[in-house]
């Protein structure tokens, strides 16, 4: 089997797996997976810009926020369905991560990862400020009318699920396409060596901004899918926290691997679900993971399997 067939049937697996996993998990489990494939998402667009393209960002929760408010305020203020919603959210992740990556990516390393701090925290600031509209710090719920897709309410299990899925799966062979692209190639390129890059001809500016203008879009379009399933916008996903996340989950799965995002924002989920049902400080769990991670397998764990064991792996 050559390495293409490989990929494609691996990946086709683990979206079957998920698929079949609806009818075999309680409906508490279900719901959780459904919130996995949403976040593993927005992870997913974390790990273009991060994992692919070297940009590390702490200002993702601001492209998340914007596809999450981009949608609800919408629905909230004028009404609207949940389609048009979810495309304004989608385009609003995505617009924003342009508009931010005109300025921050004049700088580079630290100061990147400063700048994009900073405008997350000005995003959140923000929301706050224009609590008459935004519904500031306690938010709002998502009008039960709105939540109808394709005539299919979307507060119902099956229904969100199926809605979780299909953005999950769309969004997982997106970015394989993507990957392993021309522009895919040019990606890793420039976060192996942007001088040698330029030298060929590349532009990294164009290359970087067009990369997380397409991070944005993932993670817009999580936001929009989260808010709308889940039926509730509220500041608190503009925080740091969201920022920190999908970082978390491509650091634990593998960075610079499709299938790392949700392989990480899974592990992480049940991680934090479990412990913290014995203790208070689940939290040190999760950095005692994370610290046995990086000592024993620094690339993630489909980083390390592709490393010593699957070398095909995207």
């Amino acid at each position: 089997m050559t390495d293409g067939a490989k990929i494609w049937t691996l990946h086709l697996l683990v979206l079957a797996a998920v698929f079949v996993a609806q009818f075999l998990l309680p409906p508490y489990h279900a719901t959780n997976l459904a919130r996995i494939m949403v976040l593993a998402v927005f992870a997913m667009g974390y790990n273009i810009a991060f994992g692919y393209t070297g940009l590390l960002s702490l200002g993702h929760a601001l492209f998340f926020a914007a596809g999450m408010y981009g949608m609800g305020l919408p629905v909230w203020h004028l009404g609207w369905l949940s389609l048009p919603a979810l495309i304004a959210g989608l385009v609003a992740g995505g617009a924003l991560a342009g508009v931010v990556g005109l300025l921050a990516l004049r700088t580079a390393g630290v100061s990147f990862m400063i700048v994009t701090l900073m405008f997350a925290q000005a995003g959140y600031l923000t929301l706050l400020y224009l609590n008459t509209w935004t519904g500031g710090d306690e938010g709002f719920v998502v009008l039960s009318e709105a939540r109808v897709l394709f005539g299919f309410d979307l507060a119902t299990d099956t229904a969100r699920f199926i809605t979780a899925f299909t953005l999950f799966a769309a969004g997982l062979l997106a970015c394989l396409l993507l990957v392993r692209s021309p522009f895919g190639r040019v990606m890793v390129a420039m976060r192996e060596n942007e001088e040698r890059s330029r030298m060929l001809g590349y532009d990294p500016f164009r290359i970087k901004l067009l990369a997380l203008a397409v991070s944005g879009l993932y993670a817009g379009l999580a936001g929009a899918a989260y808010g709308m399933l889940f039926g509730y916008v509220g500041a608190s996903f503009a925080t740091i926290q969201y920022s920190i996340l999908p970082m978390l989950y491509v650091l634990l799965g593998g960075a610079g691997t499709v299938l790392g995002p949700f392989l990480g924002a899974l592990l992480m989920f049940y991680l934090i679900d479990i412990t913290s049902n014995y203790t208070d400080a689940y939290l040190f769990v999760v950095g005692a993971a994370l610290v046995g991670l990086v000592l024993f397998a620094p690339k993630g764990i489909l980083g390390t399997l592709r490393e010593r064991v699957w070398r095909w792996l995207p």
